[in-house]
């Protein structure tokens, strides 16, 4: 069987087994998804078994410590997908709400009803976690997915999809609402893409190459999410010892990550008292910092920043500094390099916190709380399906309701158009 066929055939299953999903009550997905997280913590040393083959593979190929760890299956890493899997059952089900009933001047009545939105294909790298994760969003939210994971992690994915398909067995569901693509072949991902009749939206998750492959050869409208800009502006009403502790932890805690801080904006008036200071935290943090023309005036040693600085998402452990005039020029610095991830101000001022929450239209906006806050886990979302950092049809850390679309409902008594 060809590729292209192999994925037409995949994806025609998917499409299937998603109407069945779509019917099922909130508790029979419920048990399918207690049921998963029990087979995985059964299933642990198998999982692990199969993980420690990309493991080998990856070493021998050179790959980074930092990578390695992101495809390690540890315990701790089995059981937080166990708990993820858990924590999506107890979150309220969104299949069926209805949002918003009105009434015509006729007597229809007219409300709009949450739907899944049929099948759902996600491509990712490296963490075989995801893997877990996306299968409870898709599932809970009653959609068909079809996994794709990257080759680095290729025997990981599919014991890990062989596990959460056993437990769909013993419920009885058919196997094709939950598919693990298993070949390595890199023109899957291409047949995968050609597919808009069969697959209604694709997820990359990965790094910024993966995505703008996958943008730009898509039929199948995608969810974005390029880069990770993150910024903080440090207002001139800031707690300065406020501002230290978040901007820290926004940078220092996980500069690898797309929810890091990357750009620090502090304000004329508070520059000459916070920057040393914060130049002396980051330092002792391992941090490098670029800064603008005056940033390096008052830190001597700092590195100068280019042009090339401000739009950069750096993942490790190097921050851009640039001392801004006022608000306006905060706002218009955050409005021509973000990447419309997220923005967080500091300040004790009210009003200009509220001027930042309604001016700055990045997906996440944050007064006083670290940019690490930006992640569906700490949102309330329960496990996350990635963050889109377009407006449609989803903006930010996307949940349950995000894997959903509303469908017009109409209920009469008899009436007929006049």
């Amino acid at each position: 069987m060809s590729i292209a066929t192999e994925m037409l055939t995949l994806a025609t299953e998917a499409r299937d087994a998603s109407r069945v999903i779509a019917t099922l009550s909130s508790a029979v997905k419920n048990e399918l998804l207690l049921k998963m997280a029990e087979r995985l913590e059964l299933n642990a040393a198998n999982l692990q078994q199969a993980n420690q083959l990309d493991l080998q593979a990856g070493r021998d190929k050179g790959m980074a410590t930092a990578m390695l760890d992101r495809l390690e299956l540890s315990d701790s890493v089995i059981s937080s997908m166990a708990g993820g899997l858990r924590e999506v059952a107890a979150l309220p089900d969104p299949v069926g709400e209805v949002t918003g009933m009105w009434v015509r001047p006729n007597g229809i009545r007219v409300g709009r009803q949450r739907i899944p939105l049929g099948v759902i294909g996600i491509i990712y790298e490296s963490r075989p976690n995801v893997t877990a994760d996306a299968a409870a969003l898709c599932l809970k939210s009653g959609n068909a997915v079809i996994l794709r994971g990257g080759s680095e992690a290729i025997n990981s994915n599919r014991a890990i999809g062989e596990v959460l398909q056993q437990a769909i067995a013993d419920q009885g569901l058919p196997a094709a609402v939950l598919q693990v693509v298993t070949t390595s072949d890199r023109s899957a991902v291409t047949e995968l893409l050609k597919l808009e009749g069969q697959i209604d939206l694709i997820i990359p998750r990965g790094g910024e190459g993966l995505i703008r492959f996958v943008s730009e050869n898509s039929r199948i409208p995608v969810i974005k999410h390029y880069k990770g800009v993150c910024h903080t502006y440090v207002d001139a009403a800031a707690d300065f010892e406020m501002a230290e502790r978040i901007c820290l932890n926004e940078k220092a805690q996980r500069p690898g990550v797309c929810n890091a801080l990357e750009t620090l904006l502090v304000h004329r008036d508070a520059a000459a008292v916070f920057l040393p200071q914060i130049a002396k935290a980051m330092a002792r943090a391992g941090v490098e910092l670029r800064g603008c023309e005056r940033c390096c005036q008052l830190v001597p040693g700092m590195t100068p920043a280019t042009e090339a600085d401000w739009p950069a998402e750096y993942l490790d452990l190097i921050l851009a500094v640039k001392i801004v005039d006022d608000f306006d020029a905060a706002r218009e610095h955050i409005n021509r390099y973000c990447s419309l991830h997220t923005e967080t101000i500091v300040t004790r001022d009210y009003a200009t916190a509220q001027r930042f929450l309604r001016e700055i239209n990045s997906s996440v906006v944050m007064v006083n709380a670290s940019s690490r806050f930006s992640d569906g886990g700490q949102l309330g979302l329960g496990a996350e399906i990635g963050i889109s950092t377009s407006k449609l049809h989803s903006f930010g850390p996307m949940g349950l309701e995000d894997l959903t679309t509303r469908k017009f409902i109409v209920l009469g008594d008899g009436q007929i158009r006049e």
